[in-house]
C-alpha cells in the first residue's frame, strides 16, 4: 500500500466515524478534528489548523470545508475529495433514514424528547470547539483578551458578530494581536 493510499484510508476512517458523532454539524466536531489531525496523526500543526478553520469560515458554503482543507493538506486533491465525502455521506445517509423513521412515528412523544435533548449537547460541543480554536489561535495575552471580550459581547448583547470580526481584523492588521 502506498503512503497516498494509507493517508486516504486514514482520512476515510477518521472522518466517516467522526461524521456520525458530529451532533450539531461539522463545527461541533472541531475539538476531535483538532485532536486527531494535530495531536494524534500530526497531519498539520496548530497554526495550520487555526488557519484552515478561519478559511473554512470565511469561504461561502458549508462549514464542513475545514475537512476538505485537512484532507488536502494530507493527500492533495484526492485527499480533499475523500475527506469531504467521508464527512458528508455517512451523516447524510443516517439523516435520511432517521428522518423517515421519525416521520413514521410523528404521533409518539419520544422523538421530540430526543430532539430536545440534543440541543444542549450541540451547544456544549460548539462551545468546546470555540475553546479549542481559542487555544490554538491566541498566541498572546492581547489576543486572548480580545477573544474573551468578543465572546462576552457576543453572548450578552445583540451586537452583530460582523462588527466583532471587523474589530478583530483591524486589531490584527494593526499588529496589536501579534
Amino acid at each position: 500500500m502506498t503512503p497516498q493510499q494509507s493517508s486516504a484510508l486514514g482520512l476515510i476512517g477518521t472522518f466517516a466515524v467522526m461524521s456520525l458523532f458530529a451532533v450539531g454539524g461539522a463545527n461541533a466536531a472541531v475539538p476531535e478534528m483538532h485532536r486527531i489531525a494535530v495531536e494524534v496523526q500530526h497531519w498539520i500543526t496548530d497554526q495550520q489548523f487555526a488557519d484552515a478553520f478561519a478559511m473554512s469560515q470565511l469561504s461561502p458554503g458549508p462549514n464542513v470545508l475545514i475537512v476538505t482543507l485537512i484532507g488536502y493538506a494530507v493527500a492533495g486533491v484526492g485527499g480533499a475529495l475523500v475527506a469531504t465525502l467521508s464527512m458528508c455521506v455517512p451523516t447524510a445517509v443516517l439523516a435520511f433514514y432517521v428522518s423517515r423513521f421519525l416521520r413514521q412515528r410523528s404521533h409518539s412523544r419520544w422523538p421530540a424528547i430526543i430532539q430536545a435533548a440534543l440541543v444542549p449537547l450541540s451547544i456544549g460541543l460548539m462551545g468546546a470547539s470555540g475553546l479549542i480554536l481559542a487555544l490554538t489561535s491566541d498566541r498572546t495575552w492581547a489576543a486572548a483578551l480580545v477573544t474573551a471580550g468578543a465572546a462576552i459581547l457576543a453572548s450578552t448583547t445583540r451586537l452583530n458578530p460582523l462588527w466583532l470580526l471587523l474589530a478583530g481584523g483591524l486589531l490584527g492588521f494593526a499588529g496589536v494581536l501579534g
